[in-house]
């Protein structure tokens, strides 16, 4: 059959399988201190270009790029095979890279970024599909959390890269250092990827309308909800026209798909309840990241009165603990199955964000630390067991297709947790405060002494802001455990190594 083929023969297939993890480690890596690297540099980019009432688009028109593409990036790796489509995308990347050290205004930057998304969509996406093709299923916790290091090392080292090339070189530098890095992983790959033979049955033809209406319907929506009480406020005519027209091209989407015979987005990707399950529970995990990568460094730095650094230390503690226990997660689920180890960890975290909100006033910053390594130690063991178990009920031709929709979700929940919970927070801040008001403009006050005779009433108002926000995501916790406690299968149908026929994880009997 197309597609199918053992974990054990692709292992044996692809030749030099060290210096491909070592490419897709630097792939990853380009496309993790990304995220990272460039929010250090804005106020040298803006004060060269100029276009700071667009900034934000830097960072937006990369996200609504690298999300959007991604379920068609899945497709295309299921239909064509990896390797091209993360040669292409690693090509993009380094262009958009090259275009954006190059950009003479603003305008140009974020048109470049939007290149720079395009390919980082099929570097994430494409990298944890090869990582299941690489390893058989006993194996694959060693690349995940491999993969899981390469994302924590970037947080930390990409902020303190990008603020080191900000004040001593050139803000181009930031995008430039991509070249070398990626010209070393495409050269690794070019040479060491080795794809194994599959019986060949002729393709069925892409489904470039689907593709092209998920691109508009996924930019829609994101960039209605990015920009909605930012840009504009959410029920004025602009955002309420983007939701109108986003739920248009949904419409749209179902149409054309349904009648697709290789539909971009599968019906089955929402049929089959263990895919379902991890896709809603994944969302849900992107929807409380939120709360501690986004709001925690304001509560450090205006409630507990840290430094920058400081503050990002505080936060940086979780990507310590995440790869170890993504790592150990393997010796759970042995145990005890995908699912209950998922359901640990997550329970886990929703005790740990709902405590949260007993830290003393002002408190000390050892105890958010504490909690943030608590949570990635929780989050560790729920994230990786879901990945794992989805990628091993599926064969080769639907992996990629199967990683895309989870990645997708988790990207869906991140950018609509940056909506609500921002929505959320402004809304605390103007009940405290008696007025309107923002949560960066009261924490730019704060950080000039000077500005404001009495700070307390500030402090108090961010802390009880910051507060709202972790019992948002400790619900969307409580969320994640209720869609795995009732949607997902006790035993995920994990597929034989041969991957002709399913068979049910071993759970043993309690």
């Amino acid at each position: 059959m197309q597609g199918e083929g053992s974990s054990v023969g692709t292992q044996d297939a692809i030749r030099g399988r060290g210096a491909v993890v070592a490419a897709l480690m630097l792939a990853m890596a380009l496309a993790a201190v990304d995220s990272t690297i460039v929010s250090t540099a804005v106020p040298q980019i803006v004060g060269s270009l100029g276009g700071f009432s667009i900034f934000s688009w830097l960072f937006s028109g990369y996200l609504l790029a690298a999300t959007v593409t991604l379920p068609v990036y899945g497709k295309l790796s299921d239909t064509f095979g990896r390797k091209p489509v993360l040669v292409v995308g690693c090509v993009l990347f380094l262009l958009g890279s090259a275009l954006c050290a190059c950009a003479w205004n603003m305008e140009s930057l974020i048109a470049f970024r939007v290149v720079q998304g395009l390919g980082g969509g099929a570097v994430q996406g494409t990298v944890q599909t090869l990582a299941a093709d690489l390893y058989p299923l006993k194996e694959r916790p060693k690349i995940q959390a491999k993969l899981s290091t390469v994302w924590a090392t970037s947080a930390v080292a990409g902020p303190a890269l990008g603020g080191f090339i900000a004040s001593y070189a050139d803000w181009r530098w930031i995008f430039l250092i991509n070249l070398p890095i990626g010209a070393v992983a495409l050269w690794l790959i070019v040479r060491h990827l080795h794809e194994p033979e599959r019986e060949s049955v002729p393709r069925g033809r892409v489904d470039w309308p689907g593709a092209l209406a998920v691109f508009a319907c996924g930019g829609t929506l994101l960039t209605a909800l990015v920009q909605g009480g930012v840009a504009w406020d959410w029920l004025s005519a602009p955002s309420l026209a983007l939701f109108a027209a986003g739920l248009a091209l949904i419409g749209a989407v179902v149409l054309i798909e349904r009648r697709a015979a290789e539909p971009i987005i599968p019906g089955w990707v929402w049929q089959r309840r263990t895919i379902a399950a991890v896709n809603l529970a994944l969302g849900a995990l992107g929807l409380l990241m939120v709360a501690p990568t986004v709001f925690l460094p304001t509560y450090a730095q205006s409630v507990l009165g840290l430094a920058p650094v400081a503050a990002g230390f505080v936060l940086s503690v979780m990507t310590l603990s995440w790869p170890v226990s993504a790592a150990l997660s393997q010796h759970v689920y042995r145990r005890i199955g995908f699912r209950n180890t998922a359901v640990v960890g997550i329970g886990a975290a929703a005790l740990i964000l709902f405590a949260f909100l007993l830290l003393p006033y002002p408190g000390s910053a050892w105890q958010p630390a504490l909690l943030m390594l608590l949570l990635g130690a929780a989050l560790g063991l729920f994230q990786l067991p879901l990945i794992v178990g989805v990628q091993s009920t599926v064969g080769w031709a639907e992996r990629g297709t199967a990683t895309a929709s989870v990645l997708f979700c988790r990207q869906i929940g991140q950018t609509l947790g940056a909506a609500l919970f921002g929505a959320v927070a402004n809304g605390v801040l103007s009940a405290r405060l008696g007025g309107s008001g923002s949560l960066d403009s009261v924490a730019r006050i704060l950080d000039d002494p000077g500005s404001v005779a009495d700070p307390e009433p500030l402090r108090r108002a961010v802390d009880a802001a910051v507060d709202a926000v972790y019992l948002g995501a400790a619900c969307a916790a409580l969320a994640a455990l209720l869609v795995l406690l009732f949607l997902a299968p006790r035993r995920f149908p994990v597929l034989q190594e041969n991957h002709l026929a399913p068979r049910p994880e071993r759970v043993p009997p309690k």
